[in-house]
């Protein structure tokens, strides 16, 4: 049985990197992605999100890329939802995580879900209720990301108050994990550090917690190291650094997987994550996606040697 990973890794790209696209990635595409992602060893793949079609297309497809996802039976396979209806849908189709999100800012959280974050709180409960009422093995993990927890694009700063009491409500509520979302990419590794230990504070060091990091002003990396030094071992990253969120103008794309994944090796923390075979999803999103979407510093100069020759 191969050793757990140091770090853990969860690939966002089929769901938060495809989200904000204007173009539709067809669903062969996504499927294809996914199975790239997961013989890569990558342990858990945000797979997509149950919304309506009008309001993200992107995923008008989700169910039969659900389908495909969960033929991965080595893999976690979770799911967005942004209400109790998305987490029905998701819940039936058989997956293996939830990922129910509260923003920290009450003005992203009425753009992204049209609730109030007290509304939407409550609509956690209720997710919370539909899976303890299913049978024992058949329920979901359920895991609670804060939004715009380190700042707002819409609202400006949201203060350390506001992301304690959306992740006390989750706790409260029993979630499994808590993911705080650096959604618009305003972080520093002094706020990371800060944030990371009064939620960890407030909820208590049984939780585990989990960063999404963007990485829009360049800090992302430096935001990671920093989420290590506060004890953080779970982190949201895209291939070729996709993403942004339709709701939070001016965000832009994850911290780039392939890089993190150097930077934690050579750091000496093993991702269980075969880097090449990685590497190899470029391929097929620059079939369909173009190149100014696509990012990452490991694509344009190569696996260094120093890598290669330490595997």
């Amino acid at each position: 049985m191969a050793r757990a990973p140091d770090v853990y890794i969860c690939e966002v790209a089929p769901r938060d990197g495809l989200q904000n696209l204007d173009i539709f990635v067809p669903t062969e595409a996504k499927c294809a992605l996914i199975d790239v992602i997961a013989a890569a060893g990558v342990r858990e793949i945000d797979a997509g999100s149950f919304v309506p079609p009008k309001v993200v297309p992107q995923f008008a497809d989700v169910d039969a890329v659900m389908a495909h996802a969960l033929t991965h039976e080595m893999t976690t396979i979770g799911a967005l939802v942004p209400n109790p209806k998305g987490a029905e849908r998701a819940i039936a189709a058989g997956v293996d995580a939830v990922y129910f999100v509260i923003s920290a800012s009450e003005t992203h959280n009425q753009a992204n879900v049209r609730r109030s974050v007290d509304e939407q709180i409550e609509a956690f409960r209720a997710v919370r209720a539909a899976i303890d009422a299913r049978p024992v093995g058949q329920r979901p993990q359920l895991m609670g990301a804060i939004s715009t927890s380190f700042g707002c694009s819409l609202e400006g700063e949201v203060s350390e108050a506001a992301v304690c009491r959306v992740a006390r409500a989750f706790a409260e509520a029993r979630a499994d994990e808590i993911g705080l979302a650096d959604t618009v990419g305003y972080a520093t590794p002094k706020s990371i550090g800060q944030i990371v230990t009064a939620v960890q504070r407030e909820v208590g060091s049984h939780m585990t917690l989990r960063l999404h990091l963007h990485d829009t002003l360049g800090a992302g990396l430096a935001n990671a190291v920093a989420g290590l030094e506060a004890g953080i071992r779970r982190f949201d990253a895209a291939v070729s650094g996709l993403g942004g969120c339709p709701f939070a103008p001016g965000a832009r794309g994850n911290i780039v997987t392939e890089d993190l994944v150097f930077m934690l090796e050579r750091m000496g923390l093993s991702t269980g994550i075969d880097l090449d075979r990685l590497m190899q999803t470029r391929e097929i999103l620059a079939r369909h996606i173009p190149a100014k979407h696509l990012t990452g510093h490991l694509h344009e100069a190569g696996i260094p040697k120093v890598l290669r020759s330490a595997a």
